[in-house]
């Protein structure tokens, strides 16, 4: 059989370019995949602080992490509190599109968005099993979302350092008497609740705690449990430290992101961004439970702290004042009715699985 030559070539032109025509789009979006993302974030708390800027599952960690999955096409450059900006900046400065990202707490913002508060702990709350079941499970991360979208913005958890001590306090606290009058530096909804008895409330940077209790300018103060609060050195201000955990059952750290940013990226990357989050969660926690007992054993033997429940009568008290004002609050605000809602369902549903699981084994 005989083969037409300029035919055969011409179809073998046409076969070739065909294919390069095929695989453009292919090549383009591989190329496109592999955009590179600068970005910076900067921290509520100062530097060196362990667990909320270095250590593991810290937001550092968290930032390595991103880097290392993605490939080096996610680099985010962290920056603590003072660094590039205040250490209460933050939520302005994403949302401003100033940085890209940013690490605090959500009750930070209760000034601007007062139902942000239940996105980091709420007192008498869920504790930090039944708080990421809310979250990932109950419609929690998706009322954040909706809560902070007018501002342009996108929030994940990225820590948590489990229940937190009630605190620090120049005086012994015998009675709801010793609470008049007292100035304690406390965020969130508990700050409300103290309130209520008395309490004048500082919300202070965690770098301004310590001076402000030992020269006085507060009489309590509240930070996190006793590894962290002995790297403050707040037991050389007070020795009187109380827990119960009811201000904070649980504690979310939350990883801030402008939505700009984030709706531009690929989907891989947002998948990175989220599943590292979950993971420093997992590891933060870890690492507080982990170093909490020896820096509680610590105080109390080497440093002379004397560490004690609050007495029944005002924790009995604080309940009862907690349910009152989260509930006034929620009436007053269309916003916080709706989180307040969820929240308060889920923990009703979510302690009758605990009355018969966890807390039998807690009593034993």
């Amino acid at each position: 059989m005989t083969i037409n030559r300029r035919k055969f070539l011409g179809a073998a032109l046409a076969s070739t370019t065909a294919g390069i025509a095929l695989g453009a789009p292919a090549i383009a979006t591989a190329a496109a995949s592999k955009e590179t993302f600068n970005l910076k974030m900067t921290n509520a708390y100062p530097p060196g602080s362990p667990f909320y800027v270095q250590g593991p599952g810290s937001p550092m960690d968290f930032c390595k992490k991103v880097g290392e999955m993605s490939g080096g096409r996610l680099n985010i450059s962290h920056f603590a509190a003072g660094e590039l900006i205040p250490a209460l900046e933050g939520f302005n400065a994403v949302a401003q599109g100033t940085v890209e990202m940013n690490a605090a707490n959500a009750y930070f913002w209760a000034g601007k968005i007062p139902a942000a508060q239940f996105f980091t702990t709420v007192p008498f709350g869920l504790n930090t099993q039944g708080m990421m079941a809310w979250l990932y499970q109950g419609g929690g991360l998706k009322l954040w979302h909706e809560l902070y979208e007018p501002y342009g913005l996108v929030a994940f958890p990225m820590g948590n350092t489990g229940v937190q001590m009630t605190g620090w306090f120049r005086e012994p606290i015998e009675t709801l008497k010793d609470l008049e009058g007292l100035k304690m530096r406390i965020p969130g909804l508990a700050g409300k609740v103290y309130s209520e008895l008395g309490v004048t409330v500082r919300l202070l940077p965690g770098g301004e705690i310590f001076p402000a209790l030992e020269r006085g300018v507060i009489d309590a103060a509240e930070f996190v449990g006793p590894y962290q609060d002995r790297r403050l050195g707040l037991h050389k201000a007070a020795k009187n430290y109380y827990t119960t955990g009811w201000h904070e059952p649980t504690n979310v750290t939350e990883l801030l992101i402008n939505k700009k940013v984030w709706d531009s990226m690929p989907k891989d990357l947002q998948m990175i961004i989220q599943l590292a989050a979950q993971a420093s969660v997992l590891e933060s926690l870890s690492w507080s439970e982990a170093n909490n007992s020896d820096a509680l054993k610590d105080l109390v033997e080497n440093e002379g702290v004397i560490a004690k429940p609050l007495p029944a009568p005002i924790v009995s008290r604080l309940k009862e004042v907690t349910a009152d004002t989260l509930l006034t609050m929620a009436n007053a605000d269309a916003q916080m009715k709706t989180v307040y809602d969820s929240y308060m369902a889920f923990k009703d549903k979510h302690a009758s699985w605990a009355a018969l699981s966890e807390k039998p084994l807690l009593n034993m």
